[in-house]
């Protein structure tokens, strides 16, 4: 499939100008002369630098990947048929539906964007990491690189060594083998449901060589769907802190909103208190 770049980058341009910062969680600038996004707040949101998204919009990038076509087109907010034009443009073939989605629809991005201030994230439906907000990495830490660490499950099961008191996350509701088999019952749904995804199979395929407990769980053949609980989660700087963990689903996408929320006045809502100023103090020291 051949595209045109010089439409790529007029695409590109057009839909930046018309995403408002608000949107995208930036705050209200009333000085701001640029209605639309900066080049720069692209990049940012996109994960790519502002030398590459110059490029691509004055078409002297010739081939953007299908990883940075669906960043641009989460960073976009595109409808599911702008970022399929996107990729048809861009010289790439659209996800197919077959596999496991991972682009977020406007109305949840702004959704997010309004919700910055608690512990948020976004995963496919296999666990995957799209997006989270700052204060879900102040209070789980800062996500690895993209790739092997950036899916729940396998993170999950690739600290098989560690003790019950050494996880990062307590379940407070039940045990941590109850937690791993939620996941995993969670995970053959997702296998049975997108049989041609890659990514599903190869991560069953790493798992089932590499983890012992997964192997057994996987071989009970229980299938199931992964449900909210409350947990604690143990943390350098405010030390434990017990939440409810609620997961919210994205009908037609899939996709799971994982979200983190205390009592107003509880000590728990206190610590994520501390723990956001002390994002906010990092973040404007850096």
């Amino acid at each position: 499939m051949h595209g045109s770049q010089t439409d790529l980058g007029t695409l590109l341009h057009a839909w930046r100008d018309r995403l408002s910062p608000v949107d995208v969680g930036f705050p209200l600038d009333p000085s701001r002369r640029t209605s639309g996004l900066r080049r720069e707040e692209l990049a940012s949101l996109a994960g790519l630098s502002v030398d590459y998204v110059v490029r691509l919009e004055q078409g002297r990038a010739t081939r953007p990947s299908s990883q940075v076509a669906a960043a641009l087109a989460r960073a976009l907010q595109l409808t599911d048929a702008e970022r399929d034009h996107l990729f048809v443009v861009a010289g790439l073939l659209p996800p197919s539906p077959r596999e496991v989605p991972a682009h977020i629809p406007p109305g949840v991005q702004r959704l997010i964007a309004r919700l910055g201030e608690v512990p948020l994230a976004v995963f496919t439906a296999s666990w995957d990491l799209v997006t989270w907000s700052p204060l879900w990495a102040a209070l789980q830490g800062e996500p690895g690189p993209k790739g092997r660490g950036r899916n729940l499950i396998r993170a999950l099961f690739s600290g098989d060594t560690l003790d019950e008191g050494e996880q990062p996350i307590v379940v407070r509701s039940g045990s941590r083998t109850g937690f791993e088999a939620s996941l995993v019952a969670d995970l053959r749904r997702v296998h049975g449901r997108y049989p041609a995804d890659d990514r599903v199979r190869a991560l069953v395929t790493d798992l089932l060589e590499s983890s012992e407990r997964f192997r057994e769980l996987w071989e009970s053949g229980v299938v199931g769907e992964h449900q909210s609980e409350r947990k604690v989660v143990r943390t350098d700087l405010a030390g434990d802190i017990e939440l409810d963990c609620d997961v919210l689903s994205v009908a037609g996408s899939d996709l799971r909103i994982v979200v983190y929320t205390a009592a107003t006045g509880s000590e728990a809502a206190e610590k994520l208190d501390f723990l956001r100023v002390a994002a906010g103090a990092a973040v404007g020291a850096s």
